[in-house]
């Protein structure tokens, strides 16, 4: 029976292990939109607006919690092409929880952990006044890879992850500032 050092020492050794077996992938993206940050973070705070400018998807149903609310749960569903991915989605900070009258000063925080199968993420989302009438919001995105066949995702093609998080921003952007719907989009 090993010793409860030992026994640390043999946990330590198996975390670091399972790290090196993860790939992990980090990159930040950012752009600025035409509106007060006020009416951007309520436009992407809506539940209703996620099918016009969230490419794919195909549901998104709180399993626990509020929806956008910090802690909640959310099953996610994305068709990519022919492959469905679901994942689930929790809230790891919203800040502030009324989006209503920021200070101007403030930083709006919006971060979330999504896990499915062979992948984590974590995006951590920040929409500062960039004018009076201009928002700017920058996106962290950190993914880990386990499994062979991500792992082969993530080495084989980092960049379609970035770019799919810049047409999502594109695609919010489009819809905030003139009203453009993606599941009318022709391409």
């Amino acid at each position: 029976m090993p010793s409860a050092e030992e026994h640390d020492e043999q946990y330590k050794s198996t975390l670091s292990q399972r790290k090196r077996m993860m790939r992990t992938m980090k990159y930040t993206v950012s752009l600025e939109i035409a509106l007060p940050r006020e009416k951007v973070v309520q436009l992407l705070a809506d539940p209703a607006h996620l099918p016009k400018w969230l490419r794919g998807l195909v549901l998104h149903e709180p399993l626990s919690g509020e929806h956008g609310q910090l802690g909640t749960t959310s099953r996610v569903v994305m068709q990519m092409g022919r492959q469905k991915i679901e994942c689930t989605e929790t809230i790891t900070r919203r800040e502030p929880a009324d989006l209503r009258e920021i200070p101007k000063t403030s930083v709006v925080h919006f971060d979330r952990e999504i896990v499915g199968e062979g992948m984590w993420s974590a995006v951590r989302d920040r929409l500062t006044e960039a004018g009076p009438e201009t928002t700017l919001w920058e996106s962290e995105n950190e993914y880990r890879f386990s499994g062979f066949l991500m792992k082969l995702v993530g080495l084989l093609m980092p960049g379609a992850f970035r770019k799919q998080s810049q047409q999502h921003m594109q695609d919010f952007k489009a819809f905030a500032e003139q009203g453009t719907d993606v599941r009318e989009a022709t391409n």
